[in-house]
This record gives structure tokens, C-alpha cells and sequence, in this order.
């Protein structure tokens, strides 16, 4: 029992192992399946404060020496790869790593490239006024804005507020204007 309670307490706050963190970064671009660029990845793992950033730095330099992570260029962006190998070392010593610290980072990366993408496709933006501010919200398609919208803030504080809250959810807050602009109805007069 004594065993049990010192491991899941050296794996309780981070990873501690270089061996470890190379399995988890090569699992996690596995899983993602996708180019991600060095930023991306150092923020998702340092940045979640799941792997330190002295583990992370040496994993990442032995991943790419020994080419399991390849560096590709797209646009002039530098993007990295998983390889054929790091592909079978994710797959074959996956199980060396808790599960919850795979499923913690997926986890991560995951809202991550959904508030990048959020971003992309939501602009708000601050007009300051005599006495407030709007916040304009843009949310953008392919070739149209779906909606252009400036909603008033008697401060920047509370500006800030209607942004964060807009951009927690912007798809639900899209579809609720839509359904009361849908279903308004002409207000019923009240006879006494």
C-alpha cells in the first residue's frame, strides 16, 4: 500500500521522466494527427504545466536528433511531424504513461485548437466611448459576417466581461440571438 501511495504521488503534479515525456509528446502527435507548430506544442505541454520545461527541452532535442519528430516547413512556418516511429513508440509504450496525464494533455491540446479556431472565426473588439465602451462582435463565415453586432459597457472592466463571456461559447451565444431574433413575437396588449 506504502508503494502504491509514493507513485501516484511522484506522477501526481507532473511528469518526471525524459523517457516518459518523449512517450506523451509522441502520443499526443499521434492523436492530434495533424502539423503542429513549436509554439503550439511548448504551449500545450509546458503551458498546462504538465511537463517541466527542463524535460520537455531535452525529450524534444532527443526526438528530433534521432528524427522521431520531424521539423517541416509550410508557408514559411516551421510545423513538427511525428514519424513512422514515433507513430509504433506511441502506440507500444503508451501504457508506460498514466492515462491521466494522456488524457489530461489530449485534453489540453484540444481546447486549445478549439479556442485558436474560436479566434479565427470570432473578432471582438473594443470601441471606446465618451462615456464606456462598445464591444463589437464579429462572427465570421467563409465569405460573410453571420452576425456584426456592438453591444454597450459602461467600462472597460465590464467590456472585457461581455468578451470573455461571448468568447467562451460563441457558437451557443450565436444560435440564442438567432432564436430570439426567430421567434420574437409582437408583444400581446393586456386588457384590464
Amino acid at each position: 500500500m506504502e508503494n502504491i501511495s509514493k507513485i501516484t504521488a511522484d506522477y501526481s503534479l507532473e511528469l518526471k521522466d525524459s523517457h516518459a515525456v518523449k512517450i506523451l509528446l509522441c502520443y499526443l502527435l499521434k492523436k492530434l494527427d495533424r502539423p503542429v507548430s513549436p509554439e503550439q506544442l511548448y504551449e500545450i505541454a509546458v503551458g498546462s504545466e504538465i511537463i517541466n520545461y527542463f524535460f520537455y527541452t531535452e525529450a524534444m532535442d532527443e526526438l528530433i536528433k534521432n528524427q522521431t519528430i520531424l521539423r517541416e516547413n509550410k508557408d514559411g512556418k516551421e510545423f513538427y511531424i511525428l514519424a513512422e516511429k514515433g507513430r509504433y513508440g506511441a502506440d507500444e509504450f503508451k501504457q508506460y504513461v498514466p492515462k491521466s496525464f494522456r488524457d489530461k494533455l489530449l485534453t489540453c491540446a484540444l481546447k486549445f485548437f478549439a479556442k485558436l479556431k474560436r479566434e479565427n472565426e470570432v473578432k471582438c473588439d473594443f470601441i471606446e466611448l465618451e462615456n464606456g465602451y462598445y464591444v463589437q462582435c464579429r462572427i465570421l463565415d467563409v465569405s460573410d459576417d453571420l452576425l456584426d453586432m456592438k453591444i454597450f459597457a459602461p467600462d472597460l472592466e465590464q467590456a472585457k466581461f461581455i468578451k470573455e463571456k461571448i468568447m467562451l461559447n460563441p457558437t451557443d451565444f450565436y444560435a440564442k440571438i438567432m432564436g430570439f431574433a426567430l421567434f420574437n413575437a409582437e408583444e400581446e396588449p393586456i386588457i384590464d
